[in-house]
């Protein structure tokens, strides 16, 4: 499956005007031969929101109008497409990607790990447990931004058997490291493809680094945005790669498997209860 990470701009509060520009970067990476395009996190509404009254009237329902819309496009266009909005669920406001295509919502991912940033100050977190969806024999996991911080989701989302792992995310300044060495990461400790679109510009005085990538199997970058101006990465996803654990690299001398080398009977630790607790949260 050949795949493009979009990083590009939007505008806060601007629904139609984000989701026309999604559809006019749709149509540019089909004419390039990408099946799946991953757009940012939260692309449709913007992110920096003050207040959870001020997003809530941009949240829609999964499926809604827009993942309505844009499943139109795929039909019309061909291709699959992740993107970022708010999910209203009753009075719930949810950071959230929707994964789609020309045959509907194939699924729906509810942001985890919340920072406090943005509108994530004001989200709830996400309740529904980890999963990955199949699209033309490709398994897909979805994460968002802050989430791709933590080991635990991508090793969640590999156990379960994704090939690729998605990262639709909105990046501020401080969050260079992360686009530097995380996504590489993510992608060699679980031997699957990674692929981080993150969002340009400056929106309320918060300015997003780019820096989007899509990185192989071995945690090498495939390709690379290492910078703030609009562009459309492209990849193509080898699932004989991503699903073979056992690198050989030379064979009865050094051979590695991270999933089968693991031992989870020693990291109980991880999943104990904790009494931490960020003031505000």
């Amino acid at each position: 499956m050949r795949i493009a990470a979009v990083q590009m701009d939007f505008t806060l509060a601007d629904i139609s005007g984000n989701l026309n520009r999604m559809i006019d970067k749709l149509r540019e990476t089909r004419s390039a031969g990408a099946e799946l395009a991953i757009f940012p996190e939260c692309a449709l509404t913007g992110y920096c929101f003050d207040s959870i009254e001020e997003a809530r009237p941009y949240a829609e329902t999964i499926p809604g109008p827009s993942v309505d819309k844009m499943i139109a496009a795929c039909q019309e266009l061909g291709g699959y497409v992740v993107f970022g909005l708010l999910e209203k669920d009753g009075q719930r406001v949810f950071n959230a990607l929707a994964l789609v295509g020309p045959n509907g919502l194939i699924g729906s991912y509810r942001k985890i790990h919340l920072p406090f940033l943005g509108v994530d100050k004001y989200t709830d977190f996400g309740d529904r447990p980890f999963a990955v969806h199949e699209v033309n024999g490709v398994r897909i996991g979805m994460n968002i931004c802050y989430d791709g911080g933590f080991p635990e989701p991508a090793r969640i989302l590999t156990l379960m058997g994704a090939d690729l792992i998605v990262l639709p995310t909105n990046w501020p300044t401080s969050a260079e490291p992360a686009a530097d060495f995380a996504i590489n990461t993510r992608a060699m400790e679980n031997t699957v493809y990674y692929a981080a679109a993150d969002r340009v510009g400056v929106e309320r005085g918060v300015a997003f680094i780019g820096k989007s990538k899509i990185c192989d199997p071995l945690g090498k970058t495939i390709a690379v945005a290492d910078h703030r101006d609009e562009a459309i990465l492209y990849a193509d996803v080898d699932v004989a790669r991503s699903r073979k654990k056992h690198l050989i690299r030379q064979a009865g001398v050094n051979e590695v498997d991270r999933i089968a080398d693991r031992h989870p009977d020693m990291y109980g630790k991880l999943v104990e209860p904790h009494s931490l607790k960020r003031p505000g949260r």
